[in-house]
């Protein structure tokens, strides 16, 4: 993946990816 667990979601949440769209 280009986004890692730990970086910005590019959902533009704002939130970590693990916490927003990183299932």
């Amino acid at each position: 993946p280009k986004v890692g667990r730990n970086d910005p979601c590019p959902c533009g949440s704002g939130k970590k990816y693990k916490k927003c769209h990183g299932r």
